[in-house]
């Protein structure tokens, strides 16, 4: 780790190509790289650092278990069990980049019911990303009903 006053919780993805994805996350989410360390192969990553908005993200490259190796990128699962939701000053402008970067939207950004502008992407690593732009401050209640509107309103309904 690069330094000492770091997050309290640290992401760390792992991808089927560390430094692509390195670069990618820069042009897509403006990203700063902080730190690349490559594996002893000189070809795959073994820790890079990256700042988004001040926040830590690791990034990793899949390694075998006999390389000491524990976790699986999505290429190998084929597909995610989580979504790292980004916060962001604007929703629609940071989806854009990141499809021109290379991302594939699932979910278009949107006037959400918790007070949000909110989307999804998957990036080119099978990672799939939030993109959240908070809009207003709603009470419990408030977003309990606006909640229960929204999904009745685009609950799916039988033909």
């Amino acid at each position: 780790m690069s330094k000492l006053n770091q997050d309290a919780i640290v992401p760390e993805i792992i991808v089927h190509n560390g430094i692509e994805a390195l670069e990618f996350y820069k042009r897509a989410f403006d990203a700063v790289e902080v730190a690349r360390h490559l594996a002893p192969d000189g070809k795959r990553l073994g820790h890079g650092e990256l700042s988004i908005e001040g926040h830590q993200l690791f990034v990793c490259d899949e390694f075998d278990p006999s390389e000491g190796g524990s976790c699986r990128s999505p290429r190998s699962l084929g597909g995610t069990p989580v979504r790292i939701t980004l916060a962001v000053r604007d929703a629609d402008a940071t989806v854009a980049r990141a499809v021109a970067a290379g991302a594939r939207v699932t979910f278009p950004a949107q006037d959400m019911y918790w007070g949000a502008r909110y989307g999804k992407v998957v990036d080119p690593f099978g990672h799939e990303w939030g993109i959240n732009q908070p809009q207003r401050a709603l009470s419990a209640a408030e977003t309990d009903a606006a909640a229960r509107e929204w999904h009745e309103k685009n609950r799916p309904r039988e033909s």
